[in-house]
This record gives structure tokens, C-alpha cells and sequence, in this order.
């Protein structure tokens, strides 16, 4: 009986597969070694060069420095969410191989448990930093630069100067941990003697973000301002309106706005105010790359918003044509109400009070009047509510309404706009405007 070779050669080799030892094919390649990472360069004409170790460890060496000296940085490549992303683990050789190797391993387990490495590491620093510098000031100012982030600067800047006027120099220096409920509300008390109820209750909250992120960073285990309701121990807030011209009184200002004899920059903000009714925040602060004359809109930008969300002001023709006039007086700045002694900052909302104040309108007027004035005009000549309150940017949206509203209602808040600027011109003019019909 004849047997085939090529069966016996099968039986062999399986024989040999068989008896190879598993841990020898289970034993990881490691590319890297300490005299490796000592030698490592970055070639000429390179800004880096990658060396490889395993399980995504790397070293980046960069090109040698005036002095001659290599910097060269432990990187860890891993995925989060779908995206690449890379973890620094330290310099070599501060940081050496095995431990390079040991700090992988142990990011690799945070992301096994779900957490993104790179924030966790974050997470970290800032509960250290809030450690070491335990009293309430200290905390506050490391709250204060991680809070400040999304803020406008005029908002950021408003909160610090009122936690440095009014908290710190009662609250300040002693440690977050020993703040109890009743200091925290004699702080807000002694703001309230002086009259300022709604300064007390703005620091009140400020301080419960303080400790809010006290506790989120093991600083301390409860936060204080939640033992006592603001409603509870502070006087309850006087409800007050911006002061505001009646209807009847307005065709006067108008009149007295466009002769006002003031810097031009000025009449022509009052003028856009009158015909947007945006705040006077967003108006001092605009900047001439958010206008599409052509297309007739001004988008104003989310960081520039109290709702935090984007908002477009359809502008009528009547605006259009006041900013190709205000065009022509641009300087080098791209702001366009640019402050008289530094053109790189916005004039302040002084400015428009003042010039309100002399037209003779002192506590009669202001510039967040003129949106009281367009919301009670605008419903009595019968148009939507939604429309004139989206307008007004008073709706809270989220990315999907936003879109929606989008869609649904910028026409008509074109036809709202146009109709508010005609209304303007007629009560200046004291005459019916009849628009004129294309045949």
C-alpha cells in the first residue's frame, strides 16, 4: 500500500504545530528599546519623526535646537468616539520607556472604562489645582477660567469684577471647605444694605457655581448655597421696566435723533437701534463681517448673544441704505461703532445714554427701550406673536427648532421688519408711506 507523500509531510507539520509552545506566539514584538529611544533623531528636512513601541505608544523626536539639544515626547494613539486621538505621556528621557509603557496600560483602562483619556487627564489637573489652593478666592479664579470660556469677554469681565468688588474681600481668603450657609448669606446682605438686591442675588448665584465645581472637583463634599433659598433670605426683587417713551412720543425722537448734532457714529447707532431693536450689547459690539447688505441680513454670532444661540436680523431697505451711508466713514477698525480714542474697541452704552440725555430724554428713554417700544407697536398692528418674539431673540432654541424657525419664519420676519421701518418713516414724516407695487 502506497501512501501519498504530501499527506505524511501534512501529518508532520501538524505534529509540529501541535507541540509549539502557545507562549511563544503570544509574546508581543516590542520595537522599541531604551538604547533606541537614546539615539533616536529626526532626520534633516523633517519637523518630527515617529518612532513606534506597541499598542499605539510612539516617541516624536523633533529636529535638534540652537544649543543642540533633542526634545522628545511620548505620544499614545487611541480612538474616542470615533475620532483619532493622541495622549502626551511625557519626555524622554524624564520619562522613560517601561514607564511610558506603564502610563499607556493605564490610560488604555480608562478608555476601556468608557472615559476619553485625554479629558480624564484634564479632569485631573484641575482637581489638583483646586486642592492645592483651597480657599475661596483661589477656588473661584480657577472656576473663573474654566467657566469664562464660551463667554462674551463683556459678560466674563462683569462677573469677576463683581465676585473682586463685593465677595472676595468678605469670602476670599478663608477655605472653601469652612464656608458655611449663614456667612455666605451675611456676604449677600451686606450687598443687599446698600441697596443693591439684584447684586446680591447675582453673587449669590456666582458663588453656587464656585462651589458647585468645588464639589465636582472633591474640594469639598457639600455645597453651602443650597441650604438657604435666596427667595427665602433676601428681600424679593423690584420688578422694573427699561424706561421707555409712550407711541405718541415717538415721532419726536425720531425727528430729534436724525438731527441729532453728535458724532455721526453715534446718531447712525441709534439709528440701527431704532430700526433692529437688538440690545445694545449686540449693536455696540457689531462687526462689519456679520452684514450681507446684499442678501439684507446681519447674523450675529452665539458668543455675542444672551441666549447663546445665533440670531438673524433680517434688515429692511431703509437699514440697508443707513449702513452704505455709515460705510462710507469706515475706518481701519471692523467694528462699526468703534469707541473716539481706541478704534479697536466698541463705543460703550454710555454713549447711547448719553446722547439720549441730551435730546432731553434722561430716565425717560434708553437703548433697551426702543425693543419695548418696537414689541408693543409691532403686536398692535396685528403681526404674529411667535415672529415678533423670535425677532426680539427671546425664544430659547436648540439646534433643531433653531433650524426649524429658520425655515419657517425668516420671510415672515422680513415682511415684520420692512413693515417696522416703514411704520418709522411715517411717523417721522408725519404722512402716510404708500409703498409702491412693481406692475
Amino acid at each position: 500500500m502506497f501512501v501519498d507523500s504530501r499527506v505524511l509531510l501534512g501529518a508532520y507539520l501538524g505534529e509540529r504545530r501541535r507541540f509549539v509552545p502557545p507562549k511563544l506566539r503570544k509574546v508581543p514584538q516590542m520595537a522599541l528599546t531604551d538604547a533606541a529611544c537614546r539615539n533616536a533623531k529626526c532626520p534633516d528636512g523633517r519637523a518630527r519623526e515617529r518612532y513606534s513601541d506597541s499598542g499605539g505608544l510612539y516617541l516624536e523626536v523633533q529636529p535638534p535646537k540652537a544649543d543642540g539639544s533633542i526634545s522628545k515626547h511620548w505620544r499614545w494613539k487611541y480612538r474616542f468616539g470615533g475620532k483619532e486621538k493622541r495622549l502626551a505621556l511625557g519626555s524622554y528621557p524624564d520619562v522613560s520607556l517601561s514607564k511610558a509603557r506603564s502610563e499607556r496600560d493605564k490610560a488604555r483602562d480608562v478608555l476601556k472604562g468608557g472615559s476619553d483619556p485625554v479629558q480624564a487627564k484634564k479632569d485631573a489637573k484641575l482637581a489638583d489645582a483646586v486642592r492645592m489652593g483651597n480657599t475661596f478666592e483661589a477656588v473661584a479664579r480657577t472656576w473663573f477660567d474654566h467657566w469664562k470660556g464660551p463667554r462674551s469677554p463683556r459678560h466674563a469681565e462683569y462677573v469677576i469684577r463683581r465676585l473682586e468688588a463685593d465677595v472676595f474681600s468678605v469670602l476670599g481668603a478663608k477655605p472653601i471647605v469652612d464656608i458655611t450657609a449663614p456667612q455666605l448669606l451675611a456676604m449677600a446682605k451686606k450687598i443687599e444694605a446698600r441697596g443693591a438686591q439684584d447684586i446680591a442675588r447675582r453673587c449669590w448665584q456666582t458663588c453656587g457655581q464656585v462651589f458647585e465645581y468645588a464639589v465636582a472637583h472633591g474640594a469639598i463634599e457639600r455645597n453651602p448655597s443650597k441650604d438657604v433659598k435666596p427667595s427665602v433670605a433676601l428681600k424679593p426683587r423690584d420688578k422694573q421696566h427699561f424706561a421707555r417713551v409712550e407711541g405718541r412720543e415717538l415721532p419726536e425722537l425720531l425727528r430729534k435723533i436724525e438731527a441729532y448734532p453728535g458724532s455721526p457714529y453715534t446718531r447712525f447707532a441709534l439709528q440701527l437701534m431704532t430700526l433692529t431693536f437688538v440690545r445694545t450689547g449686540e449693536l455696540i459690539g457689531a462687526r462689519w463681517e456679520e452684514f450681507d447688505l446684499d442678501a439684507a441680513e446681519w447674523r450675529i454670532p452665539a458668543v455675542r448673544m444672551k441666549m447663546r444661540t445665533s440670531h438673524i436680523v433680517p434688515l429692511s431697505t431703509q437699514a440697508v441704505d443707513m449702513l452704505r451711508c455709515l460705510n462710507e466713514l469706515r475706518g481701519l477698525s471692523g467694528l462699526l461703532f468703534p469707541g473716539e480714542r481706541d478704534h479697536e474697541k466698541s463705543m460703550s452704552n454710555g454713549t447711547i445714554l448719553g446722547a439720549l440725555r441730551r435730546m432731553g430724554y434722561a430716565g425717560k428713554m434708553t437703548g433697551h427701550g426702543f425693543r419695548g417700544v418696537a414689541s408693543t407697536a409691532l403686536h398692535e398692528m396685528g403681526f404674529d406673536h411667535a415672529h415678533i418674539d423670535l425677532q426680539l431673540a427671546h425664544m430659547e432654541r436648540d439646534e433643531v427648532s433653531a433650524a426649524y424657525n429658520f425655515a419657517t419664519y425668516l420671510p415672515a420676519r422680513r415682511k415684520v421688519m420692512q413693515a417696522w421701518a416703514n411704520h418709522l418713516d411715517q411717523l417721522r414724516q408725519g404722512a402716510n408711506v404708500v409703498p409702491l407695487r412693481v406692475a
